[in-house]
């Protein structure tokens, strides 16, 4: 019985931590600018659910605190994601 209880406790302590251990999430977009326009291509790691909706409103309220408005989010993707992107996304990559 103590093992069985000891078992349980070590799953739910698993369970709880679970989300320390989640992959990160990123997505990649793309931003303008106006007067004078300027469009840019970026890599933005989300830091809420890694889902098309909440990576597009959580990267629409980040650049627009730089004063970018998002045109599209094209993709979300994990850490596997990142190095094929890193280059095309310049000094926008992680930037935001």
């Amino acid at each position: 019985m103590k093992h069985t209880f000891v078992s349980l406790c070590t799953a739910a302590s698993l369970l709880f931590a679970a989300p320390a251990f989640a992959e990160n999430c990123y997505a990649d977009y793309k931003a303008k600018q106006n007067n004078p326009l300027r469009l840019h291509y970026g890599v933005i790691e989300i830091d809420g659910p890694c889902d098309a909706e909440s990576a597009k409103s959580e990267a629409a309220s980040l650049l627009q605190a730089e004063g970018w408005t998002l045109l599209s989010l094209l993709s979300t993707f994990g850490a596997n994601g990142l190095a094929e992107r890193k280059q095309s996304a310049g000094p926008y990559y992680l930037r935001f």
